[in-house]
């Protein structure tokens, strides 16, 4: 039996993933900042750069899915450095311990679709190139090249690039939903940007198919076949509900006055294509919009 370490087990995807690397009958084990009486959980540092060796030694595979919540808090200069340095400093710490203690039989980092910027309708490869004097294009891009130096050390590293990940129990989909509650289904700006889609599931599979396919290395778009308008998008979410929703733009000057520079997370239009995983032999569970919404909305929210 395998064992999988996971850092930044406790968000969203870390959650799931790590139930269903379980169901795969995988030991899974966590780092944690703090200490718990779970056996699972090995302490790590990245302040001080320290590490459970202990945690290192136990991994057939690691899973680094750790950083700073993207959207906690609005992007001063002084919250882009932390967003940035959580993500490359964690990713050092663990090559470094990798170098020193054991290397695993393979390194999965999450990236983020990000990556791209605003690009309108145009399709958007793994070798599309990042946006210009854009944040999230250069925080995820400091992200994956701190990826590719564990890499160097002769690892298998794959990295996904995660789209807008469809969940009940967070992420976008719940704040999609709120406003339908009362009566409107709200898109962002003139509502054309393409929102690259992607249930929780697949991706969460998606690592597993990384960890499993030696042939599987370098970059991949984790994102479902059809990305979608965000106008439509929150249309085939009140669809899948049922019931009346008056459709309510939210501009983008209102969007920017409020939420700063951070308004690109809902502005930005990425048209990201899966063609790549396709090819590689990966087989979406929901790769239909329509599919991906009833599975989820079993429980209604």
């Amino acid at each position: 039996m395998s064992t999988v370490l996971l850092a930044g087990g406790s968000g969203l995807i870390g959650n799931r993933l790590s139930i269903l690397l379980e169901k795969e009958g995988y030991d899974v084990i966590f780092l944690s900042r703090k200490i718990k009486s779970d056996k699972r959980f090995f302490l790590w540092d990245v302040s001080k750069g320290t590490i459970d060796s202990i945690a290192i030694e136990k991994a057939d595979y690691v899973i680094n899915l750790a950083g700073a919540g993207i959207v906690d808090k609005r992007w001063t200069d002084k919250r882009k450095k932390i967003l940035i340095e959580s993500r490359t400093q964690t990713t050092d710490l663990l090559k470094n311990s990798f170098e020193r203690i054991k290397k695993p039989k393979a390194y999965l980092s999450a990236s983020a679709i990000g990556f791209y910027g605003n690009r309108g309708d145009e399709w958007l490869t793994e070798n599309s190139k990042p946006q210009p004097n854009d944040f999230l294009s250069e925080c995820t891009m400091a992200w994956e090249n701190a990826a590719k130096g564990v890499a160097k050390s002769k690892i298998r590293t794959v990295i996904f690039r995660i789209g807008i990940v469809l969940s009940i129990n967070g992420g976008a989909l719940p704040e999609m939903i709120l406003p339908m509650k009362f009566g409107t289904r709200v898109s962002f700006g003139d509502g054309k940007a393409y929102y690259p889609w992607v249930h929780i599931d697949d991706v969460c599979n998606m690592f597993i198919w990384g960890l499993e396919n030696e042939k599987a290395n370098g970059i991949y778009n984790a994102v479902a076949p059809k990305p979608l308008m965000i106008k439509n998008l929150v249309k085939e979410i009140q669809k899948a509900r049922g019931g009346f929703a008056l459709p309510l733009p939210a501009p983008s000057f209102a969007l920017k006055l409020i939420m700063g520079e951070m308004a690109d997370m809902l502005l930005n239009s990425a048209r990201v294509s899966a063609e790549k995983i396709l090819a590689y032999g990966y087989e979406f569970k929901f790769s239909e919009i329509h599919l991906a919404l009833k599975n989820i909305l079993k429980e209604k929210i």
